[in-house]
């Protein structure tokens, strides 16, 4: 596959976003490619997950490398040709990139085999609130595909094109998403005491859970409380009877992680009780702290400055981002690293605007290949 090819490729996920366990004309075209390459796709894991293998010529260790391919349940605002064709979803944050890179990476090794051992090629669903790594994992990966070690690679807009970063330890937060219902009595609006409005409660819970953060979380322990949906009222006379908001807890720190948790508990308890009315909190998909190990972190940042071209190129302690990835669930397992490569000045991910830079492609590649090479060689020096 030239580079063309693959530019098509990721313009063809593009303009076809799916999202989370729905990825099945993705998982198809991953599928398709890898045979042609003269792979034997294993497909199921997770629902629409794809692994490949590829074998040295030698006995020897196993490695993962990991791609996430679903996408996000947003609208697409790109006026490019590749625009997504399905309303109310894009790839808004580069899996279609990350997909494309390791089936590039996938067909450079083909020609080119590690000396020993094996490497895996993991396209995992997803990654965005569904927890696939989970998933893969609990539906046997590591059995059915044994490794010593899982690598991971993310596109980050703002590192400059031809630039990776990573750091050793927390990279990427754990977090929890949660729901609290409440429900109260309805009543009109001109007889306020005649109910127990669950808007005015559900306003109250979103500025008290505030103070958990600035309040009762160490301020040294990283941590963001984020409210990001509430839906209350049916009408502009009413006073609603019931109230749903959404949001996460975030944090570097499991402790602090915990610590919210039950602030939040607590503040739901407290308020029922102060109104006389039900509140129901929900706590789900959890992501823990993502943490790249040691050894591995040195592995990276060495393999980065021969495929990025020096030490200039390669930010071995960029800062750590509260967004959290699922692929802390496989640095559970094994050890490993997950790395960031330089997206330029793209928009921002998740936005409705962002788009991948198919310009970095072949660095992802380049870095893909060198890491396995680097795991899989008889003298692992580099």
């Amino acid at each position: 596959m030239d580079l063309a090819d693959l530019i098509a490729l990721r313009k063809d996920l593009h303009a076809h976003p799916e999202l989370r366990f729905e990825e099945f004309r993705t998982s198809d075209t991953i599928a398709d490619v890898l045979t042609s390459l003269g792979y034997q796709p294993f497909r199921g894991l997770a629902k629409t997950g794809v692994v490949a293998s590829l074998h040295g010529k030698k006995p020897g260790p196993s490695i993962i490398l990991r791609a996430d391919m679903d996408a996000l349940p947003i609208e697409e605002r790109g006026e490019h040709d590749h625009v997504s064709r399905h309303p109310g979803r894009m790839h808004a944050c580069g899996h279609d990139g990350h997909t494309t890179m390791l089936l590039g990476a996938a067909a450079a090794l083909a020609l080119n085999p590690p000396e020993s051992g094996t490497v895996h090629f993991v396209f995992q669903p997803a990654e965005e609130g569904g927890a696939g790594a989970r998933v893969m994992l609990e539906e046997g990966l590591l059995e059915k595909f044994p490794a010593d070690r899982v690598f991971g690679m993310h596109n980050w807009p703002g590192l400059s094109v031809g630039s990776m970063a990573t750091r050793t330890g927390a990279i990427m937060a754990g977090g929890w998403r949660f729901q609290v219902d409440i429900t109260g009595l309805g009543s009109h609006a001109a007889q306020p005491h005649q109910g127990r409005d669950a808007l005015t409660i559900g306003a109250a819970f979103v500025q008290e859970a505030q103070l958990l953060v600035s309040r009762r979380a160490d301020p040294l322990a990283t941590a963001v409380l984020s409210i990001c949906t509430f839906h209350a009222g049916t009408a502009d006379n009413i006073l609603p009877e019931t109230a749903v908001l959404r949001g996460t807890i975030r944090s570097l720190d499991i402790e602090c992680l915990d610590a919210l948790k039950e602030g939040i508990t607590r503040l739901a308890a407290g308020l029922a009780l102060a109104h006389d009315v039900t509140i129901k909190v929900h706590f789900l998909q959890p992501y823990p702290v993502t943490v790249n190990t040691p050894e591995e972190t040195e592995l990276v940042l060495a393999v980065m400055k021969q495929a990025m071209g020096g030490e200039g190129q390669v930010v071995p302690d960029m800062p750590p981002s509260m967004a959290s990835e699922d692929f802390g669930f496989m640095l559970e397992q094994r050890p490993g690293a997950l790395v960031m490569l330089g997206n330029g000045n793209s928009a921002p991910l998740h936005a409705p605007d962002y788009d991948f830079d198919d310009t970095i492609i072949p660095h992802g590649i380049a870095y893909w290949v060198a890491l396995t090479h680097a795991c899989l060689r008889s003298n692992q020096d580099i």
